[in-house]
């Protein structure tokens, strides 16, 4: 059997609440293997038919038709296709604000990457709308994160393993919200706390065990991801993008640019238009 693979990507989602990075589909050669590696989004997997192992955690789970594994951020993994019976799998992988929480109630956990789906016609079919919704328009960046909305919600209602709340941070989504809507304005943690009703310290320990920064690094980090979007437009300066993302200083700007991104904002805004005119000369 030859490989057959279909694949979507699309990597420039930094801070939306949901995004689909990846998605398609693939009918695997015997043994086709993938890793040991890490992805830098959440990745699931569904089998639809055949069988394969998954590597996770140092364990090691033999999966076939039904089964869904999750691949979470800065984690090594590895998979591989059966040498007699190679499985082919539909998958998505995305990213957002929203992800960990929603993931939560799935029932998938660092314990547990992996489940099992009963209806998998169903599953195939969410997985292949996210999948046919693909493109570069803002339709069908709609479309598909409807779509993955919609295919994360069948897991959950799926699931009878978890609490109603989740756990003691349910108020992490206002926060997160509140920068969403107020990142281009002067605010800082105390904002956040307060919108959110919580403590400093809550605030603080909460964005650590979601995220691995405090709240003022994640809100710099958001603020850096908005404006490098605004730097591929190549129609503002840096001092408009810094205003426009809320630093009233383009030196201090470019100082936090700098040292999250690893070039100055200039530098950015060159190398990307160097891509896209190498990109636009390949096309023709």
């Amino acid at each position: 059997m030859d490989r057959l693979r279909h694949s979507f990507k699309d990597t420039r989602r930094e801070n939306l609440s949901l995004a689909v990075y990846s998605t398609g589909y693939e009918k695997c050669d015997p043994g086709y293997a993938w890793g040991p590696a890490l992805r830098d989004h959440y990745l699931i997997h569904y089998v639809a038919s055949g069988k394969g192992t998954y590597c996770c955690h140092k364990q090691r789970y033999p999966l076939e038709q039904g089964d869904l594994f999750l691949i979470s951020p800065s984690q090594i993994v590895s998979y591989c296709a059966d040498s007699e019976d190679p499985w082919e799998y539909y998958w998505v992988g995305f990213n957002g604000t929203e992800a960990k929480r929603l993931l939560y109630y799935t029932g998938f956990s660092s314990e547990r990457p992996v489940i099992r789906f009963s209806d998998s016609e169903a599953i195939r079919d969410s997985l292949l709308r996210i999948y046919r919704s693909g493109g570069s328009s803002p339709g069908a960046d709609a479309e598909m994160v409807g779509y993955l909305y919609l295919f994360l919600a069948r897991l959950i209602q799926k699931n009878r393993d978890r609490p109603a709340a989740y756990g003691t941070r349910e108020y992490l989504p206002q926060a997160l919200r509140y920068i969403q809507y107020n990142y281009a304005n002067d605010i800082g943690v105390v904002d956040l706390a307060r919108y959110a009703g919580v403590s400093r310290s809550q605030l603080y320990r909460a964005f650590m065990a979601s995220f691995g920064l405090s709240p003022h690094d994640y809100l710099q980090k958001y603020r850096i991801n908005e404006a490098c979007s605004l730097l591929r437009r190549r129609d503002f300066t840096v001092a408009e993008v810094a205003g426009s993302v809320g630093f009233s200083d383009p030196l201090y700007f470019s100082r936090i640019f700098k040292k999250l991104k690893g070039l100055s904002p200039s530098d950015y805004q060159r190398r990307e238009a160097e891509q896209d005119a190498a990109g636009r000369k390949d096309i023709d």
